[in-house]
């Protein structure tokens, strides 16, 4: 039998400790639930994260590598801006279907429990990557002459206020069709919102 590397079995933990807290809440997971689940002792747990609390900031940090990584793929593409808008979306749709943890953690650990971020994850520290990504998104579609020039986090709150209504509805079973139906209208929405007008 294949021995599992340290690397695996971290990745592991990542992905049931997701599971977890965002099903379950941060503070009603305990560490126990999270190495019974993997397989393995809490002593053993520990090798791998020392505290619940820095568990919770590698999940993060993890969440924001994984979007950070996809919307560089976009925006290293010859995409124009309103095929890239198009790209983020269709892309956080489907994280909202296939990986629907990671959005709820973001919601209800990240956003609703911001005291266990309080050490070494101020302000945006832990989400760095999505946003630098998101940045340079909003800097290339204003130097081509696509977006208007306005606050950053103007223009990141009305992308990501689209987005996250939408996934909100959609987990609320609230929408009448599935989420990526959706991504072509609300793109379009978001890119309408954004651009220079003419």
């Amino acid at each position: 039998m294949a021995r599992i590397s340290k690397e695996e079995r971290k990745e592991n933990i990542i992905i049931m400790a997701l599971n977890l807290f965002s099903t379950q809440g941060f503070y009603s997971t305990t560490i126990p639930n999270i190495a019974e689940k993997v397989g393995m002792s809490v002593g053993n747990f520990y090798n791998y994260f020392t505290s619940k609390d820095l568990l919770a900031k590698e999940l993060i940090l993890y969440i924001s590598d994984y979007l950070g990584n996809e919307i560089q793929k976009i925006n290293e593409s010859d995409l124009s801006t309103e095929e890239k808008t198009h790209a983020i979306v269709k892309m956080y749709f489907n994280m909202a279907t296939k990986r629907p943890e990671m959005i709820e953690y973001f919601l209800r650990v990240y956003l609703s429990n911001r005291e266990v971020f309080s050490e070494n994850c101020e302000g945006m520290t832990c989400v760095s990557s999505f946003i630098t990504e998101m940045m340079i998104f909003f800097d290339k579609g204003v130097s081509d002459g696509d977006l208007h020039n306005q606050d950053f986090f103007s223009a990141f709150g009305l992308f990501m206020g689209y987005l996250g209504g939408m996934v909100f509805l959609n987990g609320e079973k609230i929408l009448p069709e599935p989420i990526n139906d959706y991504e072509q209208s609300i793109s379009k929405n978001i890119y309408n919102a954004l651009k220079t007008r003419t």
